[in-house]
């Protein structure tokens, strides 16, 4: 059992996977190092409004966002899909050094903007440069040990953070500036990613595809895809940014280190649990069933802990709720980009992840503004139980499709 164990983690773990996750780690080190400061730059040392700080996160996400499908689109188009991730983790990582410099809000949001230019060029074409290295058997494994890698970045930054401001030999501003060496890492690591050269068959397939436009390739989904789509985005106009977790934390009277420390500790589930929950939704398919079912099971947690939080009225209730937070996390990020997978057509893999990609991130930014004004007229807790419904809503629309086995590539 052992051995067999052993040779389905060297499939899974193959060059591409393995150094892909490094690059997603590096990448998520630079920018997770700024997370828990760059509000505190902008409102104590620029002075900007509360106002002004959403109006450069709304902006930023949202260029983000709309770039997505565009970059898998392309990437679908042509032959390679590397050029546009290496341009894009280098935008971002260039991006991070012109924050700390900036002077005025403006500034900010302009490096914020390339930051998620370089954030929407490079996400699709990665994700589809990952489901093509790995076997189909194994989407689900290799998209959870990439979260994993990616996830453990996201608790080293802050933490790295935390480490270097106590020092008291750098500055907040200065940290800006340091963000870009493992940001540069990551971009350096990219060239040792091998990308799967097409066939003779496959490139007349594309050849053919470039003379039709986004719209038609989006007629060409299946409709168990678009009822995904529209599941998935459902959820997302109810899921909100993780600051209103901290926020909410910050409400209970905990101090900016134990805010910092409950983040790393949920990433830490998330980082642990994403490859066991990717293999088991393997696992499920491989017995003729869906990994819906564990994608369903984690929008159902999260209700669960979005209820808890709006209820939460001690700090150690919120780290079990983070810890939940992070098992959720780990049973939809990269099983839900396996799941899509499964349904996408074999030549639009950019394209349609891509379009998740959309949805999912200017859902998010309408979800934020609702919560925000949810908050301010009508309490702390109707955010939490608005998303928790979202996440209801999701579950039953995914349950209007029967299981299915993935299209074999």
């Amino acid at each position: 059992m052992h051995e067999i164990s052993s040779i389905k983690k060297r499939k899974v773990l193959n060059r591409a996977i393995v150094v892909l996750g490094l690059v997603s780690l590096f990448a998520d080190i630079s920018s997770e190092m700024l997370y828990p400061i760059t509000p505190l730059f902008l409102t104590s040392i620029l002075g900007a409004s509360m106002a002004q700080v959403g109006i450069i996160e709304g902006v930023a996400e949202a260029i983000a966002s709309l770039l997505k499908t565009y970059s898998g689109f392309i990437s679908d188009r042509s032959q390679h899909r590397k050029p546009w991730i290496i341009a894009g983790y280098f935008f971002s990582a260039v991006a991070k050094p012109f924050v700390g410099l900036s002077t005025n809000w403006l500034q900010v949001l302009g490096a914020r903007s390339f930051d998620r230019f370089g954030k929407g060029i490079r996400s699709a074409p990665r994700d589809a440069l990952l489901a093509e290295s790995v076997d189909p058997a194994f989407h689900g494994a290799a998209f959870g040990w990439h979260r994993a890698m990616d996830t453990l970045g996201a608790a080293i930054g802050p933490l790295l953070t935390l480490f270097l401001l106590s020092s008291l030999l750098f500055s907040m501003r200065s940290l800006f500036l340091w963000a870009v060496v493992p940001g540069l890492i990551a971009v350096a690591l990219l060239f040792f990613v091998p990308e799967k050269k097409a066939k003779k068959a496959e490139v007349a397939i594309r050849k053919t595809l470039k003379l039709s436009s986004m719209r038609q390739d989006f007629k060409k989904f299946s409709v168990k895809f678009k009822i995904y789509l529209g599941a998935w985005g459902i959820f997302s106009l109810a899921n909100s940014s993780d600051v209103f977790l901290i926020l909410k934390a910050k409400s209970l009277g905990t101090t900016l280190t134990q805010v910092i420390l409950m983040y790393c500790f949920y990433n830490l589930f998330y980082a642990l649990l994403s490859p066991v929950l990717g293999e088991w939704s393997d696992r499920l398919c491989a017995k003729g069933l869906s990994r819906k079912i564990i994608l369903q099971g984690g929008l159902i947690l999260f209700a669960m802990v979005y209820a808890g939080f709006a209820v939460a009225n001690q700090a150690w209730q919120l780290w079990v709720l983070f810890a939940f937070y992070g098992i959720y996390m780990a049973a939809t990020d990269g099983v839900g980009k396996a799941y899509a997978v499964d349904l996408i057509p074999k030549n639009s893999k950019g394209t349609g992840l891509g379009i998740l990609g959309t949805v999912t991130g200017l859902a998010t930014v309408i979800a934020s503004f609702v919560a925000g004004e949810l908050w301010d007229h009508f309490g702390a807790k109707t955010p939490f139980y608005y998303g928790a419904l979202g996440a209801v809503l999701a579950v039953l629309l995914l349950s209007f499709f029967k299981e299915y086995s993935p299209v074999e590539d």
